[in-house]
C-alpha cells in the first residue's frame, strides 16, 4: 500500500495565496511526488519537474500538467476505480494561468486514492 498524505484543498489554496506562492511551490512538489508514488512511476518527482519548470521559464508546466493527468489516470486504473483522463483539462487550465485550479483537482483525485 502506498502512503500519501491527504491535504485540505481550501487550506492549501489559502496558504498559497497568503505566502505569495511559496506554499504553492511546496504543494506542487509534494503533490507530484504523491502522484508518482500512486502511479508506480518513481521517476515522476516534484523536484525534477519544479527544476525543469524553472529552467524552461514555465514552459515545462504544460508538459507536467498533461503528464500528471496521465499518471492520475494510471493510478485510478491500477486500483480498479473508474479512470478519468483529465490531461487536456489540466493543460488548458495551466495554459490560461489557472495552475492552482489544476493543483486543486489533482489533489482531490489524490485524496480519493489515498
Amino acid at each position: 500500500m502506498v502512503h500519501v498524505t491527504q491535504r485540505n484543498i481550501a487550506v492549501s489554496i489559502i496558504l498559497t495565496l497568503i505566502t505569495c506562492g511559496i506554499y504553492g511551490i511546496y504543494w506542487f512538489i509534494v503533490l507530484t511526488n504523491d502522484v508518482g508514488r500512486l502511479s508506480g512511476d518513481h521517476q515522476f518527482t516534484g523536484g525534477k519537474h519544479f527544476l525543469l519548470t524553472l529552467v524552461t521559464c514555465g514552459i515545462w508546466s504544460f508538459v507536467w500538467a498533461y503528464q500528471v493527468g496521465k499518471h492520475v489516470e494510471e493510478a485510478q486504473r491500477q486500483r480498479g476505480i473508474t479512470a478519468s483522463d483529465n490531461s487536456v483539462l489540466y493543460l488548458v487550465l495551466t495554459f490560461f494561468g489557472l495552475s492552482i485550479v489544476t493543483y486543486a483537482i489533482v489533489q482531490s483525485d489524490v485524496n480519493r486514492l489515498a
